[in-house]
């Protein structure tokens, strides 16, 4: 990291991140690699802000939306933007769930349904920065017993790390003095045709996943995976996002588009192992998403809207990013046959998802 930079090769003025949020200072950390591959990210929601990667031509392109001052991420209508979401990320039924004969119930905030970690999420809080070195910075929140509603003192770390071959590695550590229930991801929106262009509609996706989890039309899964093969879910083989999202298909109705989790195909449990790929054919640019978790949800943006301005004063229209949040299934502590999302005291959480960009 430079201490010295003031203007990022995104373009972002790091003074526009300086605040007191919740009585606790905010920041840009700014890290790069041989001029060729920046990363800037701030302590408010542990947000990555800007991801500068080089295209086929050799030019950096920001392939992440975002805004250019705190200012604008605590007024924005879109919250989540490179963010941790927890702590349970994506949605719990009605916002309730039994843990060791113990009931409780969070804020029901997406439907009739508990997302992202509720009212105030891991999202919204500044995290305290424990680390800081040329490529990588760990941060640190502790959510307190009934935060949320959420049982227990959770501890939670997420270290971001940028390597020589063009990859961001995340990695998750947590602990808690009670039972309670976890499971996070990165909410990164990405168009690698670069942020403010208006569709990933032609981005080429490829997901390791022979099945994904068929939802209710408030988007929680209902119970058993569905095969991909035959469906227009099916991104087994490469195809463009476009090419069916529109199709009169029920899943894809519910969710106005692609907002489904997979069920990734793995050797055992914890594999870290390939997830997905994206390319954009404007700019050569391709993402590998590789990851320790059993599911991923692919989201297409289909909530966003014409009157969210961005970085630059660029506008993030509906379906002008795309989303590989990778996680545990959604509503796992109310699906017994679901991976658990269950943690207990003397228990560490660990998790690792890594995004590789080459073009």
């Amino acid at each position: 990291m430079d201490n010295d930079i003031l203007i990022t090769k995104s373009g972002l003025s790091v003074d526009e991140f300086k605040k007191v949020v919740d009585d606790k200072k905010t920041n840009l950390y700014v890290f790069s690699i041989k001029d060729e591959f920046e990363m800037t990210v701030t302590n408010y929601g542990a947000k990555i802000v800007s991801l500068m990667v080089p295209d086929k031509d050799g030019n950096l392109v920001d392939v992440v939306t975002g805004h250019d001052s705190i200012d604008s991420y605590l007024h924005s209508e879109e919250p989540y933007f490179g963010a941790i979401c927890g702590r349970v990320a994506n949605r719990i039924a009605f916002g309730k769930f039994t843990l060791d004969g113990k009931s409780y119930s969070l804020a029901v905030n997406n439907g009739p349904n508990h997302s992202h970690g509720g009212i105030k999420g891991f999202n919204a809080v500044v995290w305290d920065v424990k680390e800081v070195l040329s490529n990588s910075i760990r941060l640190q929140y502790l959510s307190k017993d009934g935060e949320e509603g959420y049982p227990g003192n959770l501890t939670v770390s997420v270290t971001y790390t940028i390597t020589n071959d063009n990859s961001v590695v995340i990695d998750y550590k947590a602990t808690t003095d009670k039972p309670t229930i976890l499971n996070l991801t990165n909410h990164s929106y990405f168009n690698l045709s670069g942020a403010g262009d208006p569709s990933i509609l032609d981005h080429i996706v490829t997901i390791n996943a022979d099945k994904y989890l068929p939802v209710d039309p408030s988007l929680v899964p209902y119970g058993d995976a569905d095969e991909v093969e035959g469906t227009p879910m099916d991104f087994i083989k490469p195809q463009t996002i476009g090419s069916r999202i529109d199709e009169d298909f029920q899943q894809l109705s519910h969710g106005k588009g692609y907002d489904h989790t997979y069920v990734l195909n793995k050797r055992y449990n914890n594999e870290y192992s390939f997830c997905a790929r994206c390319e954009s054919p404007k700019t050569g640019i391709v993402m590998e998403v590789y990851t320790t978790e059993p599911g991923m949800q692919l989201y297409t943006g289909n909530w966003m809207t014409d009157k969210l301005v961005g970085k630059h004063g660029l506008k993030y229209p509906e379906r002008s990013a795309v989303c590989f949040e990778t996680h545990h299934f959604p509503d796992s502590i109310n699906k017994p046959d679901y991976p658990t999302t269950e943690l207990h005291p003397g228990e560490t959480f660990i998790s690792k998802t890594s995004f590789k960009f080459s073009n």
